[in-house]
């Protein structure tokens, strides 16, 4: 009898463990998956020189999904228009004796997406990420590179909303007619 008893605690988890995936399935719940195709076999992306932003979204865009990113707008299905990207920085406290003690980093983002003879599909769209930074005026060199850090954090989370809304975009949007002149 007492071989018994240990192991009913152990079925009484097991049970209950049971029960909570089966309640966690019967919800619809589920991990949100990578993206594997956007709407448009082929993608320009026309970004502003000299800005990041266009590279990070080549290589996101090649590496999470199967539209190909071509080198000239006839060639594509659909262009995605980075009409601007830039960095902000706000003052968002000050000490009693006038230092400042946080920033408000802010990167914004402007986007628009046309097919290759212009026409709009989805017109212009902004993204605003915003980060605090605590800011010490004995940790000067350290903010500096922790700023840059978290410009690239938002940077690349920009670029993961960027695709994850072309994801979302219906076929219907993507004219026909454009599709046929690959």
């Amino acid at each position: 009898m007492n071989a018994i008893r240990p192991t009913l605690p152990f079925f009484k988890h097991c049970l209950a463990g049971l029960i909570m995936l089966l309640v966690l399935t019967a919800c619809g719940f589920k991990l949100r998956g990578q993206i594997s195709s956007l709407p448009f076999d082929t993608l320009y992306i026309a970004a502003p020189p000299g800005h990041t932003i266009g590279s990070d979204l080549r290589r996101a865009i090649d590496a999470t999904t199967t539209t190909k990113i071509v080198d000239a707008t006839d060639k594509a299905e659909a262009v995605l228009q980075v009409l601007n990207a830039n960095n902000e920085r706000r003052i968002l406290s000050l000490s009693g004796g006038g230092r400042v003690r946080e920033f408000e980093l802010i990167f914004r983002i402007t986007t628009r997406l046309v097919d290759n003879k212009g026409d709009e599909i989805v017109p212009r769209n902004t993204i605003t990420l915003q980060r605090i930074l605590p800011f010490l005026d004995a940790q000067i060199l350290a903010k500096e590179a922790e700023e840059q850090m978290l410009y690239q954090d938002m940077q690349a989370d920009a670029v993961q909303q960027i695709i994850w809304r072309l994801s979302t975009i219906q076929k219907s949007n993507v004219k026909p007619e454009t599709a046929a002149m690959q």
